[in-house]
């Protein structure tokens, strides 16, 4: 018999408005400096940030270097040239200038203006569809839209310092942009205020996407013995995710490294499928992508906006010899998580995880055979348009037969044996542009390891 079942994915970064810190001005001495030094261990919690957050801005090097908010937004960017335009946004720049900063060629240290050191982070702008994390390295000139600039990539470290942050924050499904690429794929979701979009009669709870499809698979060729008794493969069946991005950062530690960062993605999944008929023979699987989907939801660490970049591939994939032909009904639930974690003695090691259970609906299995089948997902999730992780999990039913063999749930007739399983594959990558964090450089990919599961559903062992 064969098998499907989830989803999958994805990952990323961000955090919110930094902890209310004393008055200066209110109180003075030890007390003080304990209610201080207090309010900066606390770390930033982890939020969506809001549709109109802010650009922040830091010098790092300065004195008081640290990142603010800024009415500086970026008009535009040449990812080509690395140039962009920096303009004042309609207001002054809320960020006093730095005595200690190094003077920049074209542009006057005055509120309003940006100069040589600052790194600028900032949501999807005109040029930088996935945020913009940069270094300003030469002030070219006025422009009538603002300063225009030359770049070069930046590191998360150099405005985060020695806050730190962690926290775990839902991705919208309406932020997803969808291409469907089989005929019969529906995407439905809801929000509060009684919205629905997608199918009628499909209840998906708020947070949750909900992918529909129904396809046909290769089926055994013509001229082979199955093909004269085969009837068309076929499945059909819905997917439904609630992702959430997973990030931390450690502070500041030795050789201007963060102490510990994670970045991944986790969330919970369910799906409800039917596999019917007899599937083509395949050496390797058979994968068919029937959705893609891409978000940039910008999340707020302290004042700084931290660009997350997910993109989706759904697919089917059915692997088998040809000569058994299956009915079957799953339905899958369960959680998942991807990613990778940062220690200065280690450095950069995997993390995967994933607890799914299933429920036999209807199992059959007709004729000595076997076959694989998944409804699966993968998962790239970056910051500021590098992936950083890269995540495959697969749900899977594998039917299996001997002899000659018919058999269902609550009846067989064989000559042999037959067994359905349960299962979940789970593999990945982290990619060299998590050392977007400041981490040291890798060498080379690193896998994610694979997490296999199997588990019995029903046979003609079974009780």
């Amino acid at each position: 018999m064969p098998a499907l079942a989830t989803t999958a994915l994805l990952l990323a970064a961000g955090c919110s408005s930094p902890p209310s810190r004393p008055d200066s001005g209110a109180t003075t001495g030890p007390r003080a400096e304990a209610a201080a030094a207090t309010a900066t261990e606390r770390p930033l919690a982890v939020a969506a940030a809001p549709e109109d957050t802010a650009t922040a801005t830091a010098r790092p090097g300065a004195t008081g270097a640290q990142a603010q908010r800024s009415k500086l937004s970026v008009s535009s960017y040449d990812s080509r040239t690395r140039r962009a335009v920096i303009s004042p946004d309609g207001g002054a720049d809320t960020r006093s200038p730095s005595p200690s900063a190094s003077p920049s060629p074209s542009a006057s240290q005055s509120p309003g203006h940006t100069a040589v050191g600052d790194v600028i982070a900032s949501a999807p702008a005109p040029g930088a569809p996935h945020g913009l994390l940069a270094e300003v390295t030469k002030v070219i000139g006025e422009t009538a839209e603002g300063t225009e600039v030359q770049t070069e990539p930046a590191r998360l470290n150099a405005l985060l310092g020695d806050d730190t942050a962690k926290g775990s924050v839902p991705v919208a499904p309406a932020a997803f942009a969808v291409d469907e690429l089989l005929p019969d794929v529906d995407v439905s979701w809801s929000k509060t205020g009684d919205v629905h979009v997608g199918l009628e009669g499909a209840t998906v709870p708020l947070g949750s996407l909900r992918l529909d499809v129904r396809a046909d698979l290769p089926t055994a060729q013509a001229g082979t013995a199955s093909a004269s008794t085969s009837t068309a493969a076929s499945v059909s069946g819905f997917v439904q995710i609630a992702p959430r991005v997973d990030f931390r950062y450690g502070g500041e530690g030795a050789a201007a490294a963060p102490a510990s960062a994670y970045l991944g993605v986790s969330g919970d999944w369910s799906s409800g499928w039917a596999l019917t008929g007899r599937a083509d023979a395949s050496a390797t699987p058979a994968r068919i992508p029937f959705a893609t989907l891409h978000a940039d939801p910008v999340l707020q660490v302290g004042p700084v906006p931290v660009v997350v970049n997910l993109d989706l591939t759904c697919y089917l994939q059915v692997s088998g010899d040809g000569r058994i032909t299956v009915d079957v009904e799953q339905q899958v639930k369960g959680d998942f998580t991807a990613g990778g974690t940062f220690g200065p003695a280690q450095g950069w090691t995997p993390v995967s995880s994933s607890d799914m259970t299933s429920t036999p609906v209807r199992t059959s299995v007709t004729t000595a055979g076997s076959v694989k089948a998944a409804l699966g997902a993968e998962a790239s999730v970056g910051l500021y348009g590098t992936v950083g992780v890269v995540a495959d999990l697969a749900p899977y039913v594998r039917g299996e037969a001997t002899g000659t063999v018919t058999g269902t749930d609550d009846r067989f007739e064989a000559d042999g044996s037959w067994a359905v399983y349960g299962g979940v594959d789970l593999t990945g990558t982290l990619r060299l542009q998590l050392t977007i964090f400041g981490t040291p450089v890798f060498r080379r990919d690193i896998p994610l390891g694979a997490l296999h599961r199997e588990w019995p559903l029903a046979g003609s062992d079974t009780p």
